[in-house]
């Protein structure tokens, strides 16, 4: 792993019951796309400064869902995208701190 940088972990929910089909989400790390897939996933992104994260949903019509966060290096966990049923309504894009272990 190279100096400075670090993995996240993002979990990408479709909701069981959406009024579109055979739409992907795309991921935004800094201002670039990249095009993912529905589950979990890592991504290499800068341990020592903060990163803007956003996450949207494209049917070749339209942008919808769309969620932003920013992440900052001392936090720690999972995140977590879940898209709305609607192709109209916004994502929602959150960290889930890990677990403290005793």
């Amino acid at each position: 792993m190279t100096t400075g940088t670090r993995r996240i972990e993002l979990n990408l929910h479709k909701p069981w019951f959406a009024l579109y089909a055979g739409t992907r989400p795309t991921l935004v790390i800094e201002g670039r796309g990249q095009p993912t897939q529905w589950g979990l996933g890592t991504w290499q992104v800068s341990a020592e400064h903060d990163v803007i994260l956003g996450v949207f949903l494209f049917n070749r019509m339209w942008r919808f869902g769309q969620a932003e966060i920013t992440l900052h290096p001392q936090d720690e966990g999972m995140l977590s995208y879940r898209a709305p049923a609607l192709p109209f309504l916004r994502g929602q894009l959150r960290l889930k701190p890990s677990r403290q272990r005793a």
